[in-house]
């Protein structure tokens, strides 16, 4: 796959994420499946991944080969009262992850093939590619897109 490939895949993501969040009523928002998390959940926990991810991404393109990619216990942040996942406007949170996305993209444009295998490695997986990251930056905004209308579109309790 070719970078402008990754780049509009990524960009792609990107967009299918906040028109679903932007489809989303405030009513709705708190809705969710059962033992599932609500669209305000994964807005916020969306937030805080891509800010892990650029951190990552950063890493993976500026350190030495091999540097630390440090993992975080999303569940833990989720549950984490002062974090607000179940409270909190999401407002804020969609911002971050329209800037951070977009900022991330502004880095993807600007490497070469070589950068792809450039690797850290990451305390929970190992081995971690900058290949990697895209494959999993690229997908995650599709699943939780996905987890948020299906959570908004469940029976109100």
């Amino acid at each position: 796959m070719s970078i402008d490939d990754i780049c509009s895949a990524y960009e792609e993501s990107t967009d299918h994420f906040l028109d679903a969040v932007a489809s989303v009523s405030d009513d709705h928002l708190d809705r969710r499946l059962p033992g599932g998390w609500s669209a305000r959940q994964v807005i916020h926990h969306m937030a805080d991944a891509e800010a892990q991810s650029y951190a990552r991404l950063r890493r993976l393109v500026a350190e030495p080969a091999g540097s630390i990619i440090q993992a975080y216990d999303e569940g833990a942040w989720a549950e984490n009262e002062t974090l607000g996942y179940a409270t909190l406007p999401v407002e804020h949170s969609f911002d971050v992850v329209r800037s951070v996305r977009r900022a991330s993209l502004d880095i993807l444009r600007r490497l070469s093939t070589s950068d792809l295998d450039h690797y850290g490695e990451h305390t929970e997986s190992g081995h971690y590619t900058m290949n990697t990251w895209i494959e999993i930056y690229t997908d995650h905004a599709r699943v939780h897109a996905a987890q948020l209308l299906e959570a908004a579109s469940s029976p109100s309790d």
